[in-house]
């Protein structure tokens, strides 16, 4: 640690000493980087940031393997730095919902690695929490690694263990990223040149990153805490509040700080049903809330620390923890709490706050390498719970290009900083979707839950026909994309002896026509408009060159051929699989998926990139339609001069042609399974495009078909869906795609697939079909052997061509062959399922080569 004046330049420059930039720092100097400098505007080791007003109480189980495994791996660290009481966690349910809830913890937790998650009883609970009334509950889950971390304390053992040098009282006041990379952070104390620097600023996130011209969606939000005096069934506990931070420089209110340094001597606690949480402090209690409307601050007038307050800290205010004002909850904060811990009814309070902390638009971090500015990273949006794992990944990315955990690679799709669309970095956008995101931190969301504000942001051409035919719109990336057509409800009755009924948790927001559009793209044909997919013009001197050097499979195609492939980084794990169409001499169209797919592999093509090839995203450029099913050439026929014979237009090909008037790209290509062709015009072409296939299919009984019936569709056909079956996480040999990879080839990752396949493969995706139910598996949820967790599900759907519910998960190769018994645990229930050979509908691919 250093209170100099910090240097002039750096290899490394960290952004803020809170938990995620002292990680950062410390994984990065453990992974052998020089040079690590980091600043803050605070005081170190209290900087007045969120790191040192928040309680500490970590809860490690979460629906998102990522988070959970950050999560452990954080607890594990800081344990070890013995920075971390081991207490254990219970979450306490007053409701049959949150059981069931309960039941979903311990199934995550089995999936993703924790140890021993087990449910308790009423009885059980108060066992391990006195405090608390058996009566008001039905029962707990218990995690026995979950605990709290001395926040202040972790901080000074990584600034102690870390070879990086730190510099508090150290304002950022610009950052130089002139030539789009980033040269140098200027601060009070003067300038540090640097080849790379880290946004760690968290409630300040957004304001740094507007010093380099970005919009980061970082939307900071208050909630409180409170801390008892001390309490009489506390009593005896031993207690060193007032010694804590001794000797520290402490901004605002100490006795904040003093609380906050001092450890648990029971599990920590949570009451979701009620937006609470609690753990001891000695002999006192603290009690935490999320139970009041959102108070949301504004993200460019966060301030910064004085004598009176710290800058993270606002007032407490009364009203919010005596009066329900959270829309979801008909109790305050505090009936809540003199319910279900009695003893705290009359006692009064030592410390209290407002805390703040932030949330991006999905709830998820903002971790990367920004797509804006070379050499500029970000570690936000991160709670103490997971910033060690997440430091550790960032750390790794940095210095090796494969973001990963002592465990392995890890899926980044979900938490990548390019992720976030176009709009994402309006300031009223993402302040709304953060309040949003604070409102659900303890509530129940339920499968395929929708947003309700800021919709109809982007829509395709197709738009007002869609919302004529009746289509229930989900939102993706912005886009409106429809799920499934009440136009379509006609088609139940057709096919009702085949679509089972969802009962339960798994049912909900879905609709029959979903699996009815299935079952008529098979028998007829549909149009599925994909025009929230992206395409990727590739273009210039070097540029099958520089595609071969970023893509598996072998590049060298002839004018009008498509190929399959996969883009990986240099430990081989799967940035995207996209398809590559060579239009015509060093003139090449990527089309790759919707979402954060553009902002993500878009960005990766244009970083790798040289300087005679251009790299153009073009997302929302074209309006596309996939068109499948057996009468698909017949209805495409009718529309065109072109040749669309099986001869004339083969599988995996594409043409420059009309579709009646329209200028289209058509590839023959299908996610489905289907005869079919991906139609890809200019946007102000698209309602003609749809007009004229309407018009001329009416006969051949062509129907607009969504989301749910193309993901039960192309699951049946095992084809991966990157995010979900396939990411960082995996290589081609593990995901079953050795085909989309050439080894003759120099690609990157090329030597990490080798040194894979050399070792072995130790795991393998597999489709499982249950044995004897109708029921929809759950991602997440474990698949046991002989009582053993061997994997846990990536996708589940019910297979309706097929008449069986699939579920695709990873396991080890020992337990991959086909006919291989297994076991799914979903919804508290216990399935019997089968490994099976893919794909599962037409292996022979009949239907699609015609």
């Amino acid at each position: 640690m250093s209170t100099e004046t910090p240097p002039s330049r750096a290899d490394t420059v960290v952004i803020g000493a809170g938990a995620v930039g002292c990680s950062v720092a410390y994984h990065l100097t453990e992974l052998g980087a020089e040079d690590v400098v980091v600043i803050d505007q605070g005081p170190l080791p209290v900087t007045g940031g969120s790191s040192v007003h928040a309680p500490g109480i970590m809860f490690q189980t979460s629906p998102s393997k990522i988070q959970t495994k950050t999560a452990h791996y954080t607890s594990r660290l800081l344990s070890d730095a013995g920075v971390y009481d081991e207490v254990g966690g219970i979450e306490v349910a007053r409701s049959e919902e949150r059981m069931d809830f309960l039941r979903r913890r311990v199934e995550w937790a089995t999936s993703y690695g924790l140890p021993e998650p087990q449910l308790l009883s009423p009885a059980e609970v108060t066992e391990h929490l006195p405090l608390v009334d058996k009566d008001e509950i039905l029962g707990g889950y218990y995690s026995p690694t979950d605990g709290r971390v001395d926040g202040i304390g972790a901080l000074q053992w990584y600034m102690e263990h870390s070879t990086a040098s730190f510099y508090g009282n150290t304002e950022v006041t610009d950052l130089d990223v002139s030539g789009g990379e980033i040269n140098a952070v200027e601060t009070a104390q003067g300038r540090i040149d640097c080849e790379r620097a880290v946004i760690a600023t968290n409630n300040w996130g957004y304001q740094t990153g507007q010093l380099a011209g970005l919009d980061l969606p970082i939307a900071p939000v208050e909630h409180q805490y409170v801390v008892t005096e001390p309490m009489d069934e506390l009593a005896g506990v031993e207690s060193s509040v007032g010694d804590n931070t001794t000797g520290l420089e402490v901004p605002g209110d100490r006795s904040i700080a003093e609380y906050m340094s001092e450890g648990p001597h029971q599990p920590v606690g949570r009451d979701q049903d009620h937006s609470l949480y609690f753990r001891t402090h000695g002999d006192a209690l603290g009690m935490g809330s999320y139970n009041h409307e959102t108070l949301s601050v504004d993200p460019e007038a966060m301030g910064k620390n004085s004598e009176e307050h710290q800058a993270s800290v606002r007032g407490f205010t009364k009203e919010h923890w005596e009066t329900p004002t959270h829309r979801g909850r008909d109790k305050s904060a505090k009936q809540a709490f003199d319910e279900l811990l009695p003893a705290t009814q009359d006692v009064e309070y030592e410390a209290t706050e407002n805390g703040i902390f932030v949330f991006t638009p999905d709830g998820m971090p903002a971790v990367g390498e920004t797509a804006q500015v070379d050499g500029l990273w970000t570690g936000l949006a991160i709670w103490w719970t997971h910033s060690g794992g997440y430091g550790r990944i960032l750390a790794e990315w940095m210095e090796n290009g494969v973001p990963r955990l002592p465990s392995g690679p890890v899926d980044t799709g979900g938490i990548h900083v390019r992720r976030f669309e176009p709009h994402a970095g309006e300031k009223d956008y993402f302040v709304d979707r953060g309040a949003k995101r604070y409102e659900q931190v303890y509530s129940i969301v339920e499968p395929r839950w929708q947003p309700d504000d800021h919709r109809t942001l982007r829509t395709s051409p197709f738009y007002h026909q869609q919302k004529e035919l009746g289509a229930e719109f989900y939102q993706s990336g912005g886009w409106e994309t429809p799920q499934w057509y009440e136009s379509n409800a006609d088609l139940v009755e057709t096919y009702e002896d085949r679509i089972p009924d969802q009962r339960g948790w798994q049912g909900i927001n879905r609709s029959k026509i979903e699996a009815a559009e299935h079952l008529h793209t098979r028998e007829k044909v549909s149009m599925f408009d994909m025009t929230t997919f992206s395409s990727i013009m590739v273009e210039g001197e070097g540029s099958q060159a520089f595609l071969q050097r970023v893509c598996s499979n072998d590049m060298d195609l002839d004018t009008g051929q498509v190929r399959y492939s996969l883009l990986l980084n240099e430990g081989g794990g799967i940035l995207a699989d996209i398809t590559v169409v060579k239009l015509d001499d060093e003139e090449f169209m990527v089309t790759t998926g919707g979402g954060n797919s553009p902002g993500i592999h878009g960005g990766h093509l244009e970083d790798e990139a040289p300087a005679t090839v251009s790299v153009h995203v073009e997302e929302g450029a074209k309006s596309t339609i996939g068109l499948w099913g057996p009468n698909a050439r017949l209805l495409l026929q009718r529309c065109t001069d072109a040749d669309v014979t099986n001869n004339g237009f083969p599988y995996f090909s594409a043409k420059q042609m009309y579709v009646g008037d329209v200028p289209v790209i058509a590839l023959r290509v299908s996610y489905v399974g289907e005869l079919g062709w991906e139609l890809w015009a200019p946007t102000e072409y698209g309602q003609r495009l749809w007009e004229t296939l309407q018009d001329a299919g009416e006969d051949l009984g062509v129907r607009p078909m969504g989301g749910g019936a193309l993901s039960s569709m192309r699951l049946e056909k095992g084809y991966r869906l990157w995010g979900t079956d396939i990411d960082t996480d995996s290589n081609p040999f593990e995901a079953g795609l050795p085909f989309a990879v050439d080894m003759d080839t120099e690609f990157i990752g090329k030597e990490a697939l080798e040194t894979a396949r050399e070792k072995g493969i130790e795991s393998k995706i597999t489709p499982l079909t249950l044995d004897d139910s109708t029921d929809i598996m759950l991602s997440g949820r474990p698949v046991t052997k002989d009582g053993d967790a061997i994997g846990y599900v990536q996708a589940g759907n019910y297979g309706y061509s097929i008449d069986e519910s699939i579920a695709y998960t990873y396991v080890p190769t020992e337990h991959a062959e086909a006919g291989t018994s297994v076991q799914i645990q979903c919804e508290g229930e216990t399935y019997d399922a089968t490994v099976r050979d893919e794909p599962l509908f037409d292996p022979t691919r009949d239907r699609i080569i015609k």
